[in-house]
């Protein structure tokens, strides 16, 4: 026999309502609490029988109906806040994109007769070369990811995984592309200017690590957030990707 209230609403139709406005501002940014929101009802759905799913309340809705309806307008503040920030990271990525591949293409120093690089035989040359092509390897990827996320449908089950995810993958290849970008220009500094002195080497090498550091700094929490609820434990238990409802 099926527990409902004086509305005919089962247990899966309560989990499915959105929770005081208090509640929701313990959770940063509203695609992460959509995802919480997600992830709570599989946990409802799971607990108890299927025949739950398909029972209706006085208003004739399932709990899949009540869910969306409650969350009809979190749904279009997470897709907002979800898009608003890859459209912002992917003007700096088109941007990085830009930089790195005109460096590969503008050897440091010149080449030869024989069209090799003049400074192919240093190691900062290496390091140039190595870098610049991890820079434009990972930036691309970020790329690909962030213009993924502005044209998702961004469905409720979306925000459990397949969002985050990409967003994840979005972030910390900027984060590794940024970072090579600057060890990339570092060294062609030091190439171009530096004259085998490693003195020169040293602030270049502290600026670029002031910057990286900075950025991190600013966009690091966000990414620790996005992990810990998509692939921590959480406090329902490790998640996946199954259909929701």
């Amino acid at each position: 026999m099926l527990v409902r209230d004086n509305h005919e609403d089962t247990m899966l139709h309560l989990a499915g309502r959105l929770a005081p406005r208090i509640k929701l501002d313990l959770v940063p940014g509203a695609a992460l609490q959509m995802q919480l929101y997600v992830l709570s009802c599989k946990k409802w759905r799971n607990k108890y029988r299927p025949c739950l799913r398909r029972a209706k309340n006085k208003s004739g809705e399932t709990p899949a109906m009540v869910f969306t309806r409650e969350h009809e307008k979190l749904v279009e503040e997470g897709q907002k806040w979800m898009k608003d920030t890859a459209n912002s990271c992917t003007i700096v990525v088109a941007l990085i994109v830009t930089v790195v591949f005109a460096a590969a293409i503008t050897v440091p120093g010149g080449s030869d007769n024989t069209g090799l690089p003049i400074f192919s035989k240093k190691t900062a040359f290496i390091a140039f070369a190595v870098s610049d092509a991890i820079s434009l390897f990972t930036s691309t990827t970020s790329l690909l990811m962030f213009l993924s996320i502005l044209t998702s449908r961004c469905a409720e089950s979306d925000f459990l995984y397949v969002l985050p995810k990409r967003l994840i993958i979005g972030l910390s290849t900027l984060f590794l592309s940024i970072t090579t970008m600057m060890v990339a220009f570092s060294a062609t500094l030091y190439l171009s200017f530096g004259h085998d002195k490693l003195w020169i080497l040293i602030p270049v090498a502290v600026l670029a690590s002031l910057l990286v550091t900075s950025f991190v700094s600013l966009q690091f929490p966000l990414l620790v957030d996005l992990i810990s609820t998509t692939y921590g434990p959480g406090i329902f238990g490790k998640q996946n990707d199954r259909p929701f409802y």
